[in-house]
């Protein structure tokens, strides 16, 4: 072969290649992905100028990886557009290092986060793991003539004449002795899984194709089904349910930006802070941390965003602090509120579907973003206890205008039920609906087992109450829409007795003529001096009810403010949260059992069999009564439940004893 050329490459430092080996790339195995990147580019310029130059139909476009274990070489091929003598001294020689000084200075001096890939150093990744480089390149044009170049990894090189006959370039890496991994079959095929699977060329290995090739974030959303995006995401996260909702982002102004993401099915455990969407450069996988560009709130969505304009790092490894990355940011959150706002228009009972996942979601982002919370606040639900009206196609049709300008038919009906005929309302709706009843008052639940026997209270007197039961609505979503709905107040069902539900009229305040005393009186003063209590506020009260026997006997309430402000000390010291010692017991002068007592404890029941009523019977149902509206609050403690079942069969004892 005839020798074309023998110099230096052009730096003035030899410093160059240890930066490379040991400060620019963090992993090693990127080298395969550079190398893969570079092959396609080559590929995609032939297609450009083949359409062009008009040169024809062209053979179809593929990269091949092999290896050879006794020469301990890894070659990456392509039927590229190939490279001539003087473009490989531009390309390799002189691009790579333009400016190296400078670089090298810059390096040094500032963090190198601030260096953003422009020195075209990703074919020099290979001399992380090579001790030898050799690029073997025939050009695309007519008569060229094939080079071959050789680096052992000193500023040295060669470039000689090569016999090479088929178009395009092969890059042929002989492993340094500790790198002898990526001889291995099982590691190459999980390097071009995880870094080019979506690359549209493809990758043959052994005989194989081993990358998927369609990129379906880059396809237009007219063109895919549902199916489509439902066997996308299955893909990339097996044996996961199938998602709830997606969104496709496309977008070429003011930035490049496509990506598919999908809303999962929130597990318990699901950690809000780690993200699963999958950054791509250009259909090369970056990186599966997007913290940067997707906002908090979005975290937990899984799928893909690919761009060119978001700016790495030189290897690509992490990204920069950047305006770009900002308004990305505000694109994605604005394009999420208006997926979920053409959803709520258009299929409200698919909303509701989703809405127990999708909620967390909106109400976090609603919390940490002003302008996201102005695009949902009007989608925000609640399950309420009302028996509200369904979607029905007779609803009249609006027009539906989003951020990006785009427009949808759809229906808007007032209220709408779930497949399990739960009605969902928007806040508004119901301060509207219940304005006469208890104007500027919301009602809710935050525990529909525990709270059980306050609902029916509730119910039985037809007051509406709404459902907060998740997390976030406990600890931080109520406290904002009370600011947001500054003249509203939020009490929940255990915290207060709305006047509603008393009977103000009950005989209950008659005075006995013997002792002077009112009944309710009476009643107050047998439970404090059974209980013998002073931190228990005993308050008595009739509750309204067709059927007496239907409502408690007692209830326990914690006023709001109070139960807040230890549910939010609890949080913050990460202490888990006691019942308090200071509580009211509403006692219900309505139901007879109360009554029975109070007769009971005057003498006035006759029994015709067996020993008198005694005090002790009318101290142990007192402590009985107490003990059954202490459970519908919270469990016993242990010392408590077995005070109460000695209690029990004690009482028990006692009413069947002849």
């Amino acid at each position: 072969m005839t020798v074309l050329e023998k110099g230096n490459i052009t730096i003035h430092t030899e410093n160059i290649f240890p930066i490379i080996k040991k400060s620019l790339y963090t992993d090693h195995e990127i080298f395969l992905r550079e190398l893969v990147s570079n092959a396609v580019d080559a590929i995609a310029k032939l297609k450009m100028v083949a359409y062009v130059e008009g040169l024809g139909e062209l053979e179809d476009p593929e990269i091949v990886i092999a290896v050879n274990k006794e020469q301990k070489t890894l070659s990456v091929s392509d039927n590229g557009i190939g490279m001539t003598a003087d473009e490989v001294k531009k390309y390799i020689n002189q691009v790579a290092f333009s400016s190296a000084e400078e670089f090298i200075q810059k390096y040094q001096k500032e963090d190198p986060n601030a260096l953003i890939g422009h020195f075209g150093l990703g074919f020099y990744s290979s001399f992380m793991v090579a001790k030898q480089v050799e690029i073997e390149t025939l050009s695309y044009q007519a008569g060229a003539q094939a080079v071959h170049w050789s680096c052992d990894g000193s500023p040295q090189f060669t470039l000689e004449e090569s016999d090479r006959s088929q178009r395009g370039t092969t890059v042929t890496l002989t492993l340094q002795d500790e790198e002898l991994e990526y001889l291995e079959s099982a590691r190459i095929r999980q390097l071009i899984k995880t870094y080019c699977d979506f690359l549209a060329v493809a990758i043959k290995f052994e005989g194989e194709v081993l990358n998927k090739q369609r990129s379906l974030w880059k396809e237009s959303p007219q063109s895919l089904k549902d199916e489509d995006y439902l066997e996308f995401y299955r893909y990339l996260y097996p044996f996961q349910e199938d998602p709830l909702l997606w969104v496709h982002l496309n977008t070429d102004y003011p930035f490049l930006l496509n990506g598919v993401l999908f809303f999962p099915k929130l597990k318990p455990d699901v950690d809000v802070t780690s993200g699963q969407i999958r950054l791509y450069c250009n259909q090369v996988f970056v990186s599966d941390n997007c913290k940067e560009i997707i906002p908090d709130f979005l975290l937990p969505l899984r799928g893909v965003l690919d761009s060119p304009d978001i700016p790495l790092n030189v290897s690509r490894s992490s990204l920069t602090n950047d305006r770009t990355v900002r308004r990305i940011a505000d694109y994605i959150a604005r394009k999420i509120g208006d997926r979920l706002k053409s959803l709520y228009s258009e299929n409200r009972v698919e909303y509701i579907r989703c809405w127990q996942d999708v909620g967390t979601f909106v109400k976090y982002g609603s919390l940490k973003d002003e302008k996201f919370k102005k695009q949902v606040e009007d989608l925000i639900i609640f399950r309420t206890t009302a028996k509200l009206g369904a979607v029905t196609a007779e609803q009249p049709q609006v027009e539906v205008q989003t951020t990006e300008g785009d427009v949808w038919q759809a229906t808007t009906p007032a209220q709408s039920k779930d497949s399990q005929g739960d009605s969902y309302t928007t806040l508004k709706e119901y301060l509207e609906r219940n304005q006469a009843r208890h104007e500027n008052r919301v009602y809710y639940c935050t525990d529909p087992s525990a709270q059980a026997t306050y609902l029916q209270l509730y119910q039985n007197q037809g007051l509406e109450v709404l459902y907060m039961d998740s997390f976030i609505d406990t600890n931080y979503f109520i406290p904002f829409l009370e600011r947001e709905y500054d003249k509203t107040q939020f009490v929940r069902v255990d915290a207060e007795l709305e006047q509603s539900l008393l009977d103000a009229d009950q005989a209950g305040e008659i005075v006995d003529p013997t002792t002077q005393k009112s009944r309710n009186d009476s009643i107050k003063e047998l439970f404090e001096k059974s209980l013998n209590n002073p931190k228990i506020n005993i308050r008595t009260q009739s509750l309204k009810s067709d059927a007496p026997q239907g409502t408690p006997p007692a209830m326990i309430l914690l006023p709001e403010a109070m139960r807040r402000f230890r549910e939010m000390t609890a949080l913050m010291q990460q202490q888990e949260l006691s019942f308090p010692e200071e509580h009211v017991l509403v006692i219900n002068t309505a139901h007879p059992l109360i009554d029975n007592l109070l007769q009971l404890s005057k003498g006035r029941i006759i029994q015709t069999q067996g020993p008198s009523p005694t005090a002790e019977l009318v101290d142990l149902i007192c402590h009985h009564v107490y003990d059954l509206a202490l459970m519908t609050y919270k469990a016993l403690d242990p010392e408590g439940m077995k005070a109460f079942v000695e209690r029990s069969n004690q009482v028990l004892t006692r009413l069947t004893q002849s």
